[in-house]
């Protein structure tokens, strides 16, 4: 057998892991076990911080279906052609090398007595802290009209990936003059300034390809995120393309139908081109099943994640209901800090730090044009709460600005390294 370096890297793995078999065994034994679930910003982040930090004191599983993970945070911009879809997706090669065991499958069942987990393929998972951080799942039918079959007729494109394709194609594919219409989601949900950077970039597509066309926002809210600095930049930039209808005008009383491609809002039937429905939303379906939520979301203790449930188990990001900090990438990346250092001191009895979070939301208008609003937050007794906060200022200079699309551009390097290693 000739020897090439894929054969040579193999046996050596194979020898090692033969030598090794008995000491691993018996360490792994009795090794604490923590599983993961969701490999997003909340999840990796835990789980490469836990295995990272004990030094391989902790068994640390993470349970993720997709072999690549595609950011929502930045999505946006591959819609009005800042980036590519490359761009966004990370692989788990890092958090392997740094002591993570990855799979790759779906958890279907979580058992807290027995502190196991199933997963689809048929296999089960022993834990003594699980971690959950399944991001969103959405409320069917909460937008009369649609539900989750509904996606490939009307994207909601709020999960990265195949949805972003799909939402971009259909833009692209608009008629000259056409209509690009969006149902905005009612609070609480993921990424707060998002459906309106959307909305920002969607326009900046139109206005270089299709400058005739015409964007229509039904929205279920008085008010949004950012909203002076919004539509401040509509003004500038999207002058009479992009029409907002809130719920003081009926926003909120919304149904769409996918087969004749209509919008009703308040009565008043809008035939379009596209509907980007982003529906109401809920913690994803695993918080569920394992019997942590209340309602659409699973509350958490704010010192450490815990939830209010059981002890043991822990719910990240999106899907937990926690306080002051909105949904968002940067927010799950935070708590997920704040978890890992109480999972690792529980199981290992080394320190814990105060719990401290803190939350950046980046959003691009146009071309240079960034604006961002952020918080710094602490852990009291009934909730992760707001100490102070910033937002970009109306008004600022294109330099000021320029730094801010910069600064978002840079945050995303680091806290995408930060997650995958």
């Amino acid at each position: 057998m000739t020897m090439n370096r894929r054969t040579f890297l193999g046996t050596t793995v194979a020898a090692s892991a033969t030598l090794a078999a008995p000491m691993v065994l018996g360490a792994g034994h009795g090794k604490p076990r923590v599983v993961v679930i969701g490999g997003g910003a909340g999840g990796a982040t835990a789980a490469r911080y836990i295995a990272k930090d004990s030094k391989g004191e902790i068994d640390v599983t993470l349970v993720e279906p997709t072999r690549k993970y595609y950011t929502c945070f930045f999505s946006n911009l591959y819609l009005g052609g800042f980036k590519e879809m490359d761009d966004l997706g990370h692989t788990y090669g890092g958090l392997a090398a740094n002591g993570v065991n990855v799979v790759h499958d779906w958890a279907i069942g979580v058992d807290r007595d027995t502190k196991t987990v199933t997963l689809a393929g048929g296999s089960a998972l022993r834990y003594d802290k699980l971690i959950l951080s399944p991001g969103i799942d959405f409320v069917d039918m909460s937008v009369p009209g649609w539900d989750i079959t509904s996606q490939n007729a009307m994207p909601h494109a709020y999960k990265a990936g195949s949805q972003t394709e799909l939402l971009k194609a259909q833009l692209m594919a608009m008629p000259q003059g056409g209509t690009f219409a969006m149902v905005a989601p009612p609070n609480p949900y993921r990424c707060p300034p998002g459906p309106y950077e959307r909305i920002s970039m969607v326009a900046h597509y139109l206005k270089n390809n299709n400058p005739t066309a015409k964007i229509l926002i039904a929205d279920p809210k008085p008010k949004f995120s950012k909203m002076g600095l919004f539509q401040e930049g509509w003004s500038n930039h999207y002058d009479g393309m992009i029409e907002w209808v809130g719920e003081d005008f009926g926003g909120g009383n919304v149904a769409v139908d996918t087969h004749a491609m209509t919008l009703s809002i308040d009565g008043d039937v809008n035939k379009v081109d596209v509907c980007n429905v982003i529906p109401a939303m809920k913690a994803g379906k695993i918080a569920d099943i394992a019997g942590v939520t209340d309602g659409n979301w699973a509350p958490v203790n704010a010192v450490d994640m815990s939830t209010k449930a059981d002890p043991d188990v822990y719910v990240l990001g999106d899907a937990s209901q926690q306080g002051d900090m909105p949904k968002s990438g940067f927010s799950a990346n935070s708590q997920a800090k704040v978890c890992a250092n109480a999972v690792r001191g529980a199981l290992t009895g080394s320190k814990i730090f105060p719990a401290k979070f803190s939350n950046t939301c980046w959003s691009l208008i146009d071309t240079n044009d960034g604006v961002k609003v952020g918080a710094t937050y602490e852990a009291t007794a009934e909730k992760i709460a707001k100490v102070d906060g910033f937002i970009s200022q109306t008004g600022e200079s294109a330099d000021v600005r320029k730094a801010t699309y910069e600064e978002s551009e840079g945050w995303y390097s680091g806290i995408t390294a930060d997650m995958f290693g």
